[in-house]
């Protein structure tokens, strides 16, 4: 099951370009990560980004990395209406990013819901539900019980 903290949601992301993104997401969530600072947090998901992209397609980037200091698996989501150009691999706008930030010594609990969210944004309907969703809860919702 994936469990998104409804203050780790943010339907109306304003950034418009990659570095904004990455910099509105990191601080979504940066209160939840207890000693972790958001500048810290920001340098793991740039340095992860130059690895390559994580604008998966379809609309959709999983932004993610593993962060010393943090103690259990982390999720975010935003939404852009306009879409942001992210480097995506159909080289079209992403509108929905799910964030994953992971203790490093969390590797396989990583990996399988890195592996779980891929899966899940690949249905285009729930791509559409999480694009059509009014509040937190909904987007919730829809995660909560897509994924069993």
């Amino acid at each position: 099951m994936l469990n998104i903290d409804e203050s780790c949601i943010n339907l109306q992301l304003t950034a418009t370009d990659k570095e904004g993104v990455l910099r509105e997401l990191a601080a979504l969530v940066s209160h939840r990560c207890g000693r972790v600072e958001q500048g810290q947090l920001d340098r793991i998901l740039r340095e992860r980004e130059q690895v390559g992209s994580t604008g998966v397609g379809n609309g959709v980037a999983i932004p993610h990395g593993k962060v010393p200091g943090l103690e259990e698996m982390l999720l975010g989501f935003g939404r852009s209406r306009k879409g942001v150009f992210f480097d995506a691999v159909d080289k079209r706008p992403v509108h929905l990013f799910v964030l994953i930030l992971a203790p490093v010594n969390l590797a396989d609990e990583y990996l399988q819901t890195l592996a779980r969210v891929s899966r899940l944004l690949k249905d285009s309907a729930t791509r559409n539900r999480l694009l059509q969703a009014t509040d937190s809860r909904r987007v919730q919702e829809i995660f909560r019980t897509a994924t069993g």
